[in-house]
């Protein structure tokens, strides 16, 4: 009795020192490269006259990270300048099946609904986590910096331009002019994100009735100075849903474009949580540790 009492105790505190075990934060980095004109694709949150829109485009993270920072550049049309933006928001999905009804789809390998083709590789149905700048003071702020580069997109999908099977491939809504902005968001509650494979959304409130928010595409497949995919995770296209489609998702270039496919605009910016190598010696030792206690019990 004597002998397990002492194992337990034992194991008890190799585990408290394999929890406590010190790690060193690394810089990390994602972008995907130049920003383009190909398309743009409309994205805002729920708001007097207008219903909720997202676009989605994603990263991977091989290791716990903290999202302190992003960018992202979009056309603002219809008029809209600065002044008139409201809320901010930014979501955070995990990829299907993840967080979602798998029992509401037709199963492998398609994965389809009534409303859309597949839901293989798209966003979840329902959020990971999010920061906004609503209600004040919120978790996000922001600022915008007007940019030259472009005076239009050559396509678009905007409010209205998302249809469910089988009307889903309209071949985008055609060029729209905008003014070019980069929105610069620091995150007062970071987003403390497991290794995983996630969608970034952004969404821009435009307080006019005419405004909107369109997110830019960006370099596809990604090139220097964008950062290449870490190995083991495929870059996926771009996904886009409104109010009506949800919780079910299009890709913008497959499914509603019906040619090619699409990656939007953005860096994130924060720290990865990696441990130290004299931790990872220890992490061996107390799991070496932990297997003779547990053999000294199947003996006793």
């Amino acid at each position: 009795m004597q002998s397990s009492i002492v194992n337990a105790s034992g194991a008890a505190a190799l585990l408290s020192l394999l929890t406590a075990l010190p790690a060193e934060a690394a810089l990390f980095t994602f972008n995907t490269g130049a920003v383009t004109n190909s398309i743009a694709t409309a994205t805002r949150p729920e708001s007097a006259g207008k219903f909720e829109i997202e676009s989605a485009d994603d990263f991977a993270l091989t290791s716990q990270t903290s999202i302190t920072s992003a960018t992202f550049t979009g056309l603002l049309t219809g008029g809209a300048t600065t002044a008139n933006i409201g809320e901010v928001r930014v979501v955070i999905y995990r990829v299907f099946p993840f967080d979602s009804n798998v029992g509401r789809t037709s199963g492998p390998p398609t994965f389809s609904t009534p409303q859309v083709p597949t839901r293989v590789n798209s966003p979840s149905d329902v959020e990971f986590a999010d920061r906004d700048t609503s209600p004040p003071p919120g978790n996000l702020t922001f600022t915008t910096t007007p940019l030259g580069t472009f005076s239009s997109a050559l396509n678009s999908v905007q409010p209205g331009g998302i249809h469910p099977t089988p009307g889903q491939t309209t071949g985008g809504n055609g060029p729209i002019p905008g003014q070019e902005v980069e929105f610069d968001v620091n995150f007062t509650t970071p987003f403390d994100l497991p290794a995983d494979h996630y969608f970034f959304v952004p969404q821009v409130e435009i307080t006019t009735a005419s405004g909107e928010f369109l997110w830019l595409s960006g370099t596809r497949p990604i090139v220097p100075p964008g950062t290449p995919f870490p190995q083991g995770f495929t870059d996926l296209q771009s996904w886009t849903r409104d109010t009506f489609l949800d919780p079910d998702w299009l890709r913008v270039g497959t499914d509603i474009v019906g040619a090619g496919t699409f990656n939007e605009a953005f860096t994130l910016t924060g720290q990865t949580i990696v441990p130290e190598p004299a931790s990872v010696a220890l992490l061996g030792t107390g799991l070496v540790g932990l297997g003779a206690l547990y053999r000294r019990r199947k003996k006793a």
